[in-house]
């Protein structure tokens, strides 16, 4: 516990923001205009975004220290510029001498990028009433701090305080504001969740640093999707948008080997085919081990009660773990089937035919439920080269024939067992 002096920080006495009366509007009478977005040309941003910058708006952008925040928004920024507008930076962690070595080696020589290194709140406004840029990066929001509150920077109450002024600004100039936030251990934006109530969008950066790949994701956004992914692969010039992630995420799949199945996951309007994996070994504890890398470890430990249950396989004496390769975090039903599959497979050494991928939800009678979307998936399998796709029946029924890919549709799932497995 650490005590804070709380100084006068009445946002409606406050001399930063200078804000006209209220008066309240009849819906009725309130005019829709046209939403109008910036475009940052970066295709995978922009669909995270739900189509582009909305004016006004505030993006939390957060990740792990070196994911590439920082990157994104280099190369983003000078793209958001039209005519003779300019763009500020603001760099509260680095000096303008860094973030020109760093400009230099993404190739962003914009004139009209400007760069400042301050920390003063009261400072930054003054500077950008000045400027009157059209985009603005704060890195990082927990460097900033206000004179109208004694505690340091960044803590909960500076956090909140530099939030809602640039807020206010953004709202009242209609210049879109970009934060950058640190993360905790546990990966979330410090503050703790103070930021992401404020902030009209956020967005996580994910990915492992040993892979080149960055997975781009929304959890709040006011103006779009929350569903939307953007792919990326971080090479020595920046970071370069991935438009197939399908093919990078199967790239290196290896041809027989047991254990492994394609299965398809819908990020907003995107299916994406990944591959996930199971291994399953006999145990040398007296628990046996489960543990899941990009599948919830709960909907794992339920499939294998119910593949006990439903087809007398015996795991208890066995150490499972599933993987889901690329790093992808998967959380939809979807991919049931294909993770008893996996398991099965590992189970028995018997490898799953190369060009099959699986799709459908197991209920805990062992059913194949239906699914979302199932004619995206299968049209993405298809254009992707497979050549066999395992559904549930009742997807099956309400489908056309897909040219280039048969597909078996199955009610239990003993019976998409058999099929795969033999």
């Amino acid at each position: 516990m650490k005590e804070e002096r709380l100084a006068s920080s009445s946002r409606a006495r406050s001399p930063i923001l200078k804000l006209p009366p209220s008066q309240a509007t009849r819906i009725a009478d309130i005019e829709v205009i046209g939403e109008h977005r910036r475009r940052t040309g970066i295709g995978e941003f922009d669909r995270v975004l739900g189509g582009g910058v909305v004016p006004g708006s505030m993006i939390l952008i957060g990740g792990d220290p070196g994911i590439g925040k920082t990157t994104l928004l280099l190369q983003a920024l000078p793209r958001l510029i039209t005519g003779n507008e300019i763009v500020l930076y603001i760099s509260g962690e680095e000096s303008p001498q860094q973030i020109k070595m760093r400009g230099e080696r993404l190739g962003v020589n914009a004139p009209a990028l400007y760069i400042l290194a301050e920390t003063s709140l009261e400072e930054i406004l003054k500077v950008i009433q000045d400027m009157q840029p059209a985009a603005v990066v704060v890195d990082s929001v927990q460097t900033v701090y206000t004179d109208q509150i004694t505690s340091a920077p960044g803590s909960i109450s500076q956090v909140q305080e530099v939030a809602g002024h640039l807020m206010g600004f953004a709202k009242r100039s209609g210049v879109p504001v970009f934060l950058i936030g640190h993360v905790t251990k546990e990966g979330a934006i410090a503050g703790p969740r103070l930021l992401e109530h404020i902030v009209d969008t956020v967005l996580y950066f994910e990915g492992d640093k040993g892979h080149s790949y960055r997975i781009l994701r929304a959890v709040k956004n006011r103006f779009g999707s929350t569903n939307e992914i953007g792919v990326f692969e971080m090479k020595d010039v920046g970071l370069e948008e991935v438009g197939n992630p399908s093919e990078l995420f199967l790239a290196e799949r290896p041809a027989k080997s047991t254990g492994s199945v394609v299965v398809s996951s819908v990020e907003g309007t995107r299916p994406i085919l990944v591959e996930l994996q199971a291994l399953v070994s006999s145990t040398g504890y007296a628990m046996p081990k489960r543990m899941a890398n990009g599948v919830e470890i709960n909907r794992v430990s339920l499939l294998l009660a119910v593949m006990e249950k439903r087809l007398g396989l015996h795991l208890s004496g066995q150490d499972v773990y599933v993987n889901v390769i690329g790093g992808m975090q998967v959380d939809e039903p979807a991919i049931d089937l294909g993770i008893v599959a996996a398991v099965t497979s590992s189970l028995r050494e018997a490898p799953i035919d190369h060009g099959t991928v699986v799709l459908g939800e197991m209920g805990l009678g062992g059913e194949v439920r239906a699914i979302s979307q199932a004619e995206l998936r299968v049209r993405e399998a298809a254009k992707m080269g497979f050549r066999r796709c395992i559904l549930p029946a009742r997807n099956l029924a309400k489908l056309d024939p897909v040219e280039g890919i048969e597909l078996i549709g199955v009610h239990e799932v003993g019976e998409a067992l058999d099929i795969l497995l033999g």
